[in-house]
């Protein structure tokens, strides 16, 4: 996504998905774990979120969902605009990851933006994993200038 974005957009990618601890309210109601923090603050700072994740038995991966329940309570969220994204191998392209992401997103308060499952993916990337398919590129460029617009004329009630 990054190399298909405009060189006004930054994107930073959060790598710490394997430090969160599981969630459990208790652990949330006294010091937070640092990775929670890294977390949080950098979904406060972001102006617009992409989600991209795969399609594990049907769902999103637990991993991702044990980041979104982090930030159930503390609000980070709330009205931030995001695209989703889901790809796999199969003629569906994570249909069913992408509905069960949507619908957690929908519990956080987020605006979704866009949203784009990719079906065969290993068929639209080279060898390298970039994406070779003019029709996958173009409809994800749309969606970053969609989420993009929506940044720059959207000014936030919180």
């Amino acid at each position: 996504m990054a190399k298909l974005a405009s060189p006004s957009i930054k994107i930073d990618l959060f790598s710490a998905l394997d430090d969160l601890p599981h969630f459990s309210p208790e652990r949330d109601s006294g010091k937070t774990p640092e990775a929670v923090e890294k977390l949080r603050k950098l979904i406060k700072n972001a102006n617009g979120i992409i989600f991209c994740t795969p399609e594990y038995a049907f769902n999103l991966p637990g991993v991702l969902k044990n980041a979104l329940d982090w930030c159930v309570s503390s609000g980070e969220f709330n009205e931030k605009p995001v695209l989703t994204l889901s790809a796999s191998p199969l003629n569906t392209g994570g249909e069913k990851a992408l509905a069960s992401l949507q619908m957690s997103l929908t519990a956080l308060g987020v605006k979704q933006i866009g949203s784009f499952s990719i079906a065969n993916v290993n068929s639209k990337l080279d060898s390298n994993k970039k994406i070779i398919d003019k029709e996958t590129i173009t409809i994800l460029e749309n969606l970053l200038v969609k989420l993009s617009d929506y940044i720059e004329n959207y000014t936030p009630e919180y």
